[in-house]
């Protein structure tokens, strides 16, 4: 990312920890109106209508009950029984296509892996009667290496089981090659604020490390989630992908819930594989942060509605 980049986004990223700023965000009209933009809802039950709405546009689902971090044993169980949930209503909507991704501090990383693990063996479980896809996500540099390790053991316990792995952090192109064979990959350029020498600090070298990286794990037969919405990204996928033989069966392109719908659309509509990551439940603050951080527009967008309540 560019220097600018990261100076606003770190300057957004400490704001957002104010207490006012929160109250402002998650207190308001305005404040919901940007959280209704790119969360589903806090109910499982809001989830599933937009991944059934998702659904009738051709678009296939990823479910994320949010939170992460959980600071009690009872708080990482609440979050298993959540995702068992969350996999119970999926079996019982046969026509819909719809996986989960879970966080590893939600289910008790932060305490200790074993626990963590205790509460992500009963969702793979559950997931492998249903055949439904279980993605870890990738969290902030402090977790990569527990949540490699569990990924792999989740891998090895349930085939369906990826990772997410993040282009922009500098050690991700040798953490790839210690990924199991198989396994199934969702490729991130990465949204958490990283120290600056553990990081790329230019888009350009973060868009480069991403093609380098899918190309990597194209030719080593990873299943990839290409989980981006950079146009020129995506381009290159979609020309790489189109002259291989079968590739669109391991391919395919991820988006976020109320980011670049028309793009989603667009994909969708020539026939291409896409699945938008659908984010559900109480703990939407953080991952709101997140987006806000991303793109200057998004803040934009939280301003011109707090503007219109105002006036």
């Amino acid at each position: 990312m560019s220097r600018s980049n990261s100076v606003w986004r770190s300057a957004i990223v400490r704001v957002a920890h104010l207490p006012r700023f929160r109250r402002l965000a998650t207190q308001t009209t305005p404040g919901r109106a940007v959280a209704n933009r790119f969360v589903a809802g806090e109910s499982l039950a809001e989830g599933m209508a937009v991944a059934r709405t998702l659904r009738d546009d051709g678009i296939a689902s990823m479910l994320d009950h949010l939170g992460e971090n959980v600071e009690t044993p009872m708080q990482a169980l609440s979050a298993r029984e959540a995702y068992l949930r969350a996999l119970g209503a999926i079996a019982d909507a046969a026509d819909l296509d719809a996986a989960i991704a879970v966080k590893l501090t939600q289910l008790g990383l932060d305490d200790a892996p074993d626990i963590c693990w205790a509460n992500l063996a009963p969702i793979l479980d559950a997931a492998a009667r249903s055949n439904t896809r279980v993605m870890i996500d990738m969290e902030s540099h402090a977790y990569v290496d527990a949540t490699l390790a569990i990924a792999a053991r989740a891998h090895e316990r349930y085939e369906h089981a990826g990772v997410a792995i993040q282009a922009y952090l500098l050690r991700t192109e040798q953490d790839l090659f210690q990924l199991p064979p198989g396994c199934r990959v969702r490729l991130v350029k990465g949204a958490y604020l990283e120290p600056s020498d553990l990081v790329y600090r230019h888009k350009q070298d973060v868009d480069v490390a991403y093609a380098r990286l899918f190309s990597t794990l194209l030719a080593r037969g990873h299943p990839i989630d290409v989980a981006t919405h950079d146009p020129g990204l995506i381009e290159g996928v979609r020309e790489r992908v189109d002259a291989l033989d079968d590739s669109w069966s391991r391919v395919e392109f991820q988006m976020l819930y109320g980011v670049r719908r028309d793009l989603q659309a667009q994909l969708a509509g020539q026939g291409y594989p896409v699945r938008v990551y659908v984010p559900y439940g109480t703990e939407w603050y953080p991952y709101l942060t997140r987006r806000l951080a991303e793109r200057p527009a998004n803040v934009w967008f939280f301003v011109s509605n707090l503007m219109r309540t105002t006036r």
